[in-house]
């Protein structure tokens, strides 16, 4: 292949279709909005939801629960992720997130007790279940709340 003979794939580059041009475009007079109405004015069309006056389904549907705000999302790691690191190692959400573990830290690190832990770790988290606790000091490893 060389550069001259390179062109776009079949199909994938479509002619914007310009409206009102003349009868022989097939989008002329009109311009494909047919007959007055609603639709055929400018700044015609109904907002989305909009059911014709009919109170609309989500005016219908009672109104169920609430939203926390103070609610906070933590990251989550299992006990067998944390095997990829060597015996002695400090694992702290910053290094966490450096090797790709947990996006983004939120509100902070929990970890779960999924999984088996075989390397003896020092291990700083927002917040531990039970068992993730047990399994940590089981290896060997200490547990520290940030």
């Amino acid at each position: 292949m060389k550069l001259h003979e390179l062109k776009p794939a079949e199909g994938s580059r479509k002619v914007r279709n310009r409206v009102g041009r003349g009868t022989g475009s097939g989008n002329g007079k009109t311009s494909g909005k047919g007959h007055k109405g609603q639709n055929a004015r400018s700044g015609g069309g109904v907002r989305p939801g909009f059911e014709g006056g009919q109170t609309p389904l989500f005016r219908r549907l009672p109104k169920r629960g609430f939203t926390n705000i103070n609610r906070k999302e933590y990251a989550i790691v299992n006990l067998e992720a944390l095997n990829r690191f060597e015996d002695g190692t400090e694992v702290t959400p910053e290094l966490l997130i450096e090797t790709g573990l947990v996006s983004k830290a939120k509100a902070g690190v929990k970890v779960l007790g999924n999984g088996t832990l075989n390397s003896k770790l020092t291990v700083k988290a927002a917040k531990f279940s039970s068992t993730a606790k047990e399994a940590i000091e089981a290896a060997g490893g200490t547990v520290e709340v940030i």
